[in-house]
């Protein structure tokens, strides 16, 4: 076919064609992808709390230092009947609450002050202790009581002969003396919310009264049973005017 352009213009032409299609190729070609985050299908781990291990309370240590304690001291009468106690200040005796702690255990570790009070004639001696809380029952020393007899002047750990026995209107743990001790001894402990105390003596009148007058734990209350209805009871008027006429 004839063209009116000259073969170099026919030949510029699909050249120019070519290089704009070449142009326009990549400037339609889509660019690079980025590739699409799906969210998981679950629900995302929560991040570990992590456990914090309680910090252990420190165990009660004994207390081998005794500093003056003058309420403790005041507990004790300076007079029972016509006898005078004597009631030493600190200063002059060495024993501490850690020393006799050991003989009461776990519930020793808690004593923090000590008062020990004594009588000649007749021969007579007091440990008087304060502890700090938890504080102990009578019945807690139970398992101290060979342990403290021992510490007095018993020979031997013996738990048979202590009794748990009323004086007056409080509850202590008691027993008689042994091969060792001068006949008639007693020798008697018992707790008081935040006292302790332990007694020997070999006049047990002047024992007893001592105890009367230092603090004790009371005599629990005995449970009331609950009365029965006259109907209730069987009684011959009560079965009468039930019987049928």
């Amino acid at each position: 076919m004839w063209s009116p352009l000259p073969a170099a213009a026919r030949l510029r032409v699909p050249l120019a064609l070519a290089a704009a299609l070449a142009c326009a190729v990549p400037a339609c070609a889509p660019g690079p992808v980025s590739p699409t985050l799906r969210p998981s299908s679950g629900q995302s781990s929560p991040t570990p709390t992590p456990i914090v291990s309680p910090t252990p309370s420190p165990a009660p240590t004994p207390v081998y230092t005794n500093p003056a304690d003058p309420e403790l001291a005041a507990l004790i009468p300076a007079q029972v009947g016509a006898l005078t106690l004597t009631i030493p200040p600190v200063t002059e005796f060495s024993v501490t609450p850690g020393d006799i702690g050991e003989v009461y255990g776990d519930i020793g570790l808690r004593f923090v002050a000590l008062q020990v009070a004594y009588v000649e004639q007749p021969r007579l001696s007091l440990y008087a202790m304060r502890m700090r809380s938890p504080y102990a029952t009578t019945r807690d020393l139970e398992p101290h009581l060979a342990t403290a007899g021992q510490y007095v002047g018993i020979a031997g750990l013996h738990r048979e002969p202590w009794k748990l026995v009323e004086v007056g209107d409080r509850l202590v743990w008691a027993r008689p003396e042994d091969d060792a001790t001068v006949a008639g001894t007693m020798i008697y402990t018992w707790a008081a919310d935040e006292y302790v105390f332990l007694l020997i003596g070999v006049d047990d009148a002047l024992n007893r009264a001592l105890i009367a007058a230092l603090p004790g734990e009371p005599l629990p209350t005995p449970t009331p049973r609950p009365s029965r209805s006259p109907a209730a009871s069987g009684s011959p008027r009560a079965s009468e005017s039930a019987a049928p006429n």
